[in-house]
């Protein structure tokens, strides 16, 4: 999953090099950045993005103490401190030169008193997006040999890489003229520092492979190259999106390099379930998370307060917000012990061993690919895109009523996952997806927002109106749960008229085409009005019956007439089939010991 929060002037900038850029550690006053991760046990932080050419960086290098610093901290070019040498050497002023290094508009503009809005004076620098792994991926890449780890963090960069690089391509947006109303499309590509960290925030230390990927507010306009401040908005409309990808992108990954698959599991009932990897056992889950253990111990208390102050149960949005209210409250403090990774895989192994047993650790990855195996022989992975578009506007309209484009991509990236469990995707089909849903479900609900179009999901005399209309305001199920109730009722009815249509147009074998009969002279006209919503029945006469009589006894011959037929030309062909001694029939009224007759059943022959 992905989680967002910006990085601020002030206190966001403190935490931000005193406990992201050393592993969520305690990093003391005065010491170094590089002997802070040393310490701490975490590798550097690098740059990442399309956007470090116009800053002369390269994706890869080292992000150092001084360029974080600068460009993170305030608003400036990593390598400020050379220009303004440079400046100065020339005969420019130490303010002038100062000017020359700021990205966009200074950040001291901001925090004047003459500034307008208030929330401007403690401005954005950043980004910071954390990347996480589903949580087998952790007891996987903590319990199993070096070559798993390796593996699967090589699967963690590449999708998280691929991830920023549709962020920067279709969703990053960058501000311009009076209050930042008209947006465009950067033109290079975003600035990002990307730390890596290996374990959770929890008293007792668990593993939780993870990334922060700290992106710069600061980016180039198209159409005259000056630097501007990117749009907070389009980032935060489509992190969701950016969540499901990012899970389908490292899905993919592990399932092509290991042969691993994945199945659903339900955390919570009647809430979206997670995927994880097949064959990991379930309890190393609760090991590994306790965290979520603590989040969940306090969030009923807060779930009956706002059901006492609300008066009905929260809804997807509202609980969210309770968990991240449980968790602000649960939060422990950080530790101040520093251990290297492989201290941290041998105290997690140990630990594992003495709860579960060696045999359960031991074999993870056997169990995962038997798994696996188990999987792939009972899942299909394919792709029907009529129903994917089905089964993604069913499960967002009934969650959401009124909804966007985004929040149509990320359902069709989950649906990918379940349907595919880790195989790969072609490129593109989520939005071909999305666009069938657009093109063909979805009807304008305001300037920008669109919702579903009932009569193109369910038309007029069926059976579908009366089931699907009270699913969506019925509130005491879970939303997710109407939805998936939904989603399945359009489904069969889609698979329902294709199986009409294909019985419909198939020649079926084996069948004599009886032509119909004469309809009366004078038929009795249709009614319209019904209210049993049934067909009148057509009356019925003596010639009719007589006449569908005489249809089925010569339909009836030319069958038998067939049979022999064929029988004589396979006799011809390959001889007379050999019979069967004939069976001993007892005498009338007598009956074999231990046997028992059955009415309307014959020894042998025909019935």
């Amino acid at each position: 999953m992905i989680s967002m929060s910006p990085v601020r002037a002030g206190n966001g900038w403190r935490y931000l090099f005193r406990g992201v850029m050393v592993g969520d550690g305690h990093r003391p006053a005065g010491m170094a950045l590089r002997a802070a991760q040393d310490d701490a046990g975490v590798p550097p932080g690098v740059w990442k993005g399309r956007g470090l050419a116009a800053l002369g960086l390269r994706a890869g290098d080292v992000v150092t103490e001084r360029q974080a610093e600068l460009l993170l901290g305030e608003g400036r070019h990593p390598d400020a401190d050379r220009i303004e040498r440079e400046l100065l050497a020339q005969g420019k002023s130490p303010a002038q030169a100062r000017r020359a290094t700021v990205l966009g508009r200074p950040i001291e503009h901001n925090q004047s008193a003459e500034t307008d809005k208030a929330k401007e004076r403690t401005p954005w620098l950043a980004f910071d997006l954390v990347f996480r792994p589903p949580p087998t991926a952790h007891i996987a890449w903590a319990l199993m040999d070096d070559e798993h780890r390796l593996v699967l963090e090589l699967c963690d960069d590449v999708a998280r890489d691929k991830t920023l690089a549709w962020l920067e391509e279709s969703v990053a947006q960058i501000r311009s003229k009076a209050g930042g109303k008209q947006r465009a499309p950067v033109k290079d590509g975003l600035i990002v520092a990307v730390f890596r960290h290996y374990e959770s925030r929890a008293a007792e230390s668990r593993p939780l492979l993870h990334a922060h990927a700290v992106v710069s507010i600061r980016a180039r306009r198209p159409h005259d190259g000056k630097w501007g401040n990117l749009s907070a908005d389009s980032l935060m409309a489509n992190i969701v999106a950016a969540d499901t990808l990012y899970t389908l992108l490292f899905m993919e990954e592990v399932s092509a390099r290991l042969g691993w698959a994945w199945e659903p599991r339900e955390v919570t009932p009647g809430r979206r379930p997670v995927m994880d990897i097949a064959g990991i056992d379930r309890r190393l889950i609760g090991w590994q998370s306790t965290r979520r253990q603590q989040i969940e111990d306090a969030l009923p208390v807060l779930t009956a307060r706002y059901e006492e102050r609300q008066g009905h149960v929260p809804g997807e949005r509202a609980s969210y917000a309770l968990a991240c209210q449980a968790a602000d409250q649960t939060r422990p403090a950080k530790r101040t012990e520093l251990w290297s990774l492989t201290e941290l895989r041998r105290r997690w192994r140990d630990s594992a061993i003495r709860a579960f047993g060696a045999d359960v650790v031991d074999r993870l990855a056997e169990r995962a690919r038997a798994a696996a195996a188990a999987v792939w022989a009972r899942v299909r992975p394919v792709v029907d895109i009529a129903l994917a578009a089905v089964d993604v506007v069913a499960v967002v309209y009934v969650m959401r009523g009124a909804f966007a484009r985004h929040h149509l991509l990320a359902e069709a990236r989950r649906h990918l996952s379940y349907v595919l469990r880790g195989r790969p995707h072609e490129p593109g089909m989520d939005e071909q997806i999305v666009q069938t849903v657009v093109d063909d479900y979805t009807r304008p609900a305001s300037r920008r927002m669109l919702t579903a179009d009932l009569r193109a999901l369910y038309p007029r005399d069926t059976e579908d109106q009366a089931v699907l209309r009270p699913l969506t305001r019925k509130r005491s199920a879970p939303p997710y749960e109407r939805a998936r109730l939904a989603a399945d009722a359009l489904a069969a009815r889609v698979r329902a008229a294709r199986r009409a249509e294909r019985l419909g147009s198939r020649p079926r074998p084996y069948t004599v085409a009886v032509p119909t009969a004469s309809r009366p002279s004078h038929p009795r006209p249709f009614r319209d009005g019904r209210k049993d919503g049934r067909l009148p029945e057509p009356e019925t006469g003596v010639d009719a019956v007589e006449q569908t009589r005489q249809t089925l006894e010569a339909a009836r011959a030319q069958v038998i007439a067939t049979i022999q037929d064929s029988r004589r030309a396979r006799e011809a062909a390959h001889g007379p089939r050999p019979q069967p001694a004939p069976a001993t029939v007892p005498p009338p009224h007598t009956q074999q010991p231990g046997t028992q007759r059955t009415p309307g059943r014959t020894t042998g022959g025909v019935t």
